[in-house]
């Protein structure tokens, strides 16, 4: 026997869920040009209550405002732009320059040793009086 689960609400009433619900909401997002709308509608409000009556027809949070015209401070619609979340490089291309960057650091380091080693192997030479271009390599038998 399958037993159905039903919530219950404050007036006792039981309801099954809806299944056509997502399980989590998405997140709002909102463009630029809306944000200035609101803000400059919420600048104009001069009776009492007037912004609470505008944020619940928008559906809107009062952080909202204070959260936007923080960015309206900072440069207007640049500000007001909404910002890619999660983790900044996760374009395939951009992990790709970013590795070959540091490859490139990495081998510059290398390439600044090995100039600093050659350097004082011809101090070496010049020191002891061996010519480093006339000298013939050892051979191993």
């Amino acid at each position: 026997m399958t037993a159905i689960l039903f919530e219950r609400h404050p007036g006792g009433v039981a309801v099954t869920p809806d299944p056509e619900l997502p399980e989590r909401p998405k997140r709002r997002r909102f463009s630029a040009q809306y944000k200035l709308a609101v803000l400059r509608e919420a600048d104009g409000c001069s009776q009492p209550g007037a912004v609470g009556a505008l944020l619940r027809r928008e559906g809107l949070y009062s952080s909202h405002l204070v959260a936007w015209r923080r960015q309206r401070e900072a440069g207007a619609l640049q500000g007001l732009s909404p910002r890619k979340r999660g983790r900044p490089g996760s374009d395939p291309a951009e992990r790709e320059a970013a590795r070959l960057r540091r490859e490139c650091e990495r081998l510059e380091r290398e390439l600044v040793k090995a100039r600093t080693v050659i350097e004082i192997q011809g101090k070496v030479s010049a020191l002891l009086g061996v010519d480093l271009e006339s000298a013939e390599p050892s051979r191993r038998a």
